[in-house]
């Protein structure tokens, strides 16, 4: 049967690692990697025969992962955490690629190769990130927030890595290359901005008037891998076009269509992706160069982690942001699969990095719900060390606080309650930890301390003993249950009612 033997045999083996991955509660991507790992040419037992056209089906999928990403953009994701989003994250990747390099450098690596290897490795893990952050209750947080936003303009960074990295194998030759992909890149844009934004949408309005499902799936998928395949007769990366076609469609009103229908597609080709990533892994090497994977590892995980959390602190995140952001955004993403795949087929980097890279990528995807975890033990300790750390008050009333209500979080739930206990003359305070909503609520006369309501001394300035209600609108439930254990033990008579985004939390 040729290819089709071995896509079945792809998929079956894929159904078991993702399986597997899923009882381990790990991602599938990594339940695919290992499935191609076992049917790959090192392994022996029932092996894939055609791995080169399996390859070839594969960039399907990187283009449609791409596509994907273009179509899941948005602008208003990023505004709550612009400036480290949009800011902070170029300094982070630019900070781990030397870093990186550094790393390469000191291990022998020629100077080409270092680059990759920092380039690879500056890229974090959207996947592995949004299920940890969703599996330990942190979604809607502003610690939550600032990842995401990093993770958005991470992913948009693969596409001109992608552009430039083949194009530093010979700089005298590459360069100017960079400089005429860098010109035909602005062409292409330009053109789809001129004329896809005009002609994509009242395409997509036409077909959909058919009410088509079927046809308007065809369309969507000719519009990602046509303008990508134009692309790539430009001169230009096949995927770096599929991305920009599903981000012009998703400026249409057809956007959230055309990504609910290109989803299953996306993932069925993006599983023979990741399986085509495990077949070019060799166990063997694992298992001898394992001393050197592990010391890898660390040093991602120590540099990566301190220049996440180092970047938080200088755009003014305080208090578990940083570490937060370092201990969940320190592993080594999935792009960075699709990235080594390409440094393995321009020559830029050889079998034994490729094998490196993707094994520290597994490593530290495996380990990161795990190190994540201890973001809350460590933030403890943190406190009661530092016992005396500052809060601040403001518009405190002149006759004091008693028998008022507690608003653990000013938030825009925080904020509405806010307003309704004004209306209603009832005396309350409002703790917030982050700073832009602690000035728009000072700015209408409520009284609020800027402190983490978790900590005792910050409930104590909030008067927890003469409070006859708490309201905790925070919606971590692992920061509700800390705040929670903390009352009961000042004030274990007070009432508190806290905020459940979902059944899972009420009966947590």
């Amino acid at each position: 049967m040729g290819i089709a033997s071995d896509i079945v045999i792809i998929v079956v083996a894929a159904l078991i690692g993702g399986l597997l991955a899923k009882l381990l509660r790990q991602p599938l991507i990594v339940g695919y990697i290992f499935a191609g790992i076992l049917i790959g040419p090192y392994t022996g037992g029932v092996t894939v025969s055609n791995i080169h056209e399996i390859e070839k089906l594969a960039e399907i999928g990187v283009a449609l992962l791409l596509f994907a990403i273009g179509l899941e953009f948005s602008f208003n994701e990023l505004k709550p955490v612009k400036k480290i989003a949009l800011i902070g994250t170029p300094i982070q990747i630019m900070l781990t690629i030397i870093y990186g390099f550094t790393i390469g450098h000191l291990g022998g690596l020629n100077w080409n190769q270092s680059l990759w290897l920092g380039a690879l490795i500056s890229i974090s893990s959207t996947m592995v990130t949004l299920k940890t952050l969703m599996s330990q209750g942190w979604m809607g947080t502003l610690s939550s927030r600032v990842m995401i936003g990093m993770l958005i303009i991470q992913d948009l960074a693969i596409v001109p890595m992608m552009i430039i990295l083949p194009q530093l194998n010979n700089p005298k030759i590459g360069l100017p290359l960079l400089g005429i992909a860098i010109l035909k890149a602005a062409i292409f844009l330009t053109v789809m901005i001129l004329l896809g934004t005009k002609l994509i949408p009242f395409l997509l309005k036409i077909i959909a008037s058919w009410n088509s499902r079927e046809y308007f799936l065809l369309l969507i998928v000719t519009m990602g891998l046509g303008i990508g395949y134009a692309t790539y007769l430009f001169g230009l990366s096949f995927a770096f076009g599929a991305f920009i076609a599903g981000m012009v469609i998703s400026e249409s009103d057809y956007g959230y269509q055309a990504l609910s229908d290109i989803i299953p597609l996306r993932d069925i080709f993006s599983l023979l992706f990741f399986a085509s990533v495990g077949m070019l892994i060799e166990p063997i090497f694992l298992l001898s160069h394992w001393k050197m994977i592990l010391i890898l590892v660390l040093l991602v995980l120590l540099g990566k982690g301190i220049i996440l959390g180092a970047l938080c602190r200088f755009f003014d995140y305080r208090n578990v942001i940083p570490l937060a952001v370092g201990l969940g955004l320190f592993q080594v993403g999935e792009f960075s699969f699709v990235l080594a795949r390409l440094g393995l087929n321009t020559n830029s980097i050889n079998n034994e990095l490729y094998s490196l890279i993707l094994t520290t990528t597994i490593v530290t995807m495996l380990i990161t719900p795990f190190i994540s975890g201890l973001t809350t033990p460590l933030y403890s300790m943190y406190k009661k060390k530092f016992k005396h750390e500052p809060y601040q008050m403001t518009n405190l009333p002149k006759a004091g606080l008693t028998d008022h209500v507690i608003i653990a979080g000013g938030g825009r739930v925080g904020c509405n309650i806010a307003k309704v206990l004004n209306q209603l003359k009832l005396s309350f305070v409002v703790i917030e930890l982050n700073s832009r909503s602690f000035e728009q609520l000072k700015a209408t006369g409520f009284f609020i301390i800027y402190g983490d309501a978790s900590r005792g001394v910050v409930l104590e300035a909030a008067k927890i003993e003469q409070a006859k209600l708490l309201l905790i609108t925070i919606p971590s439930i692992i920061t509700s249950k800390v705040i929670t254990e903390h009352v009961q033990k000042i004030n274990p008579s007070l009432r508190i009612v806290a905020r459940a985004n979902s059944i899972e939390h009420i009966t947590y």
